[in-house]
């Protein structure tokens, strides 16, 4: 059988020149799309930080699929860390430089108590600016970033640099 790596290897595109010219999107929708697969890759996000969180946090968009499915996964709660503008109420947000511009993450101040430790989720690591954004962004609600869980982290992008000293998990890693 092959491993949870193995096999998003095996179902992860790389489509050229998208969303510009000159970057190579990472689609991991076809991971989605194959339950062993998708069950496997949930499994070994979580694997690592097993009892050391409280509730999962899922990025927008894609890291809402693989967040929701690991709270579900291990009996916790489910944040979404949402794009400007799309939460109603009151929210803390934080805005961060992409590979290709810049975008704001925010989160509702209300959703869940202080020294909650939280386990953020999402696709792709990349250059890190999404995923240190979503880790200011819980440490400014008054929780604790208890790691930070990817599927696929990319090479020679020194996301996981910018990262340090926080705990990263990649299912596939650089």
């Amino acid at each position: 059988m092959a491993t949870a790596a193995e096999r998003v290897e095996a179902l992860t595109r790389t489509i050229a020149d998208f969303p510009r010219p000159g970057v190579a999107f990472r689609d991991l929708t076809p991971v989605l799309a194959d339950a062993g697969a998708f069950a496997a890759a949930v499994e070994s996000l979580v694997g690592p930080f097993a009892g050391g969180y409280d509730v999962v946090a899922g990025i927008e968009a894609r890291g809402f699929a693989f967040a929701a499915a690991a709270a579900g996964l291990t009996g916790t709660g489910l944040v979404l860390l949402r794009k400007a503008g799309r939460l109603p109420g009151e929210t803390h947000g934080v805005d961060y430089a992409l590979e290709y511009g810049t975008d704001r993450l925010e989160m509702h101040v209300d959703q869940v108590p202080a020294a909650t430790r939280v386990l953020v989720v999402d696709d792709v690591l990349a250059t890190g600016g999404t995923l240190a954004a979503a880790a200011e962004l819980v440490e400014r609600a008054g929780c604790t970033v208890a790691g930070l869980a990817v599927v696929l982290e990319l090479a020679g992008l020194g996301g996981r640099d910018r990262l340090a000293p926080r705990d990263v998990h990649a299912v596939v890693p650089a």
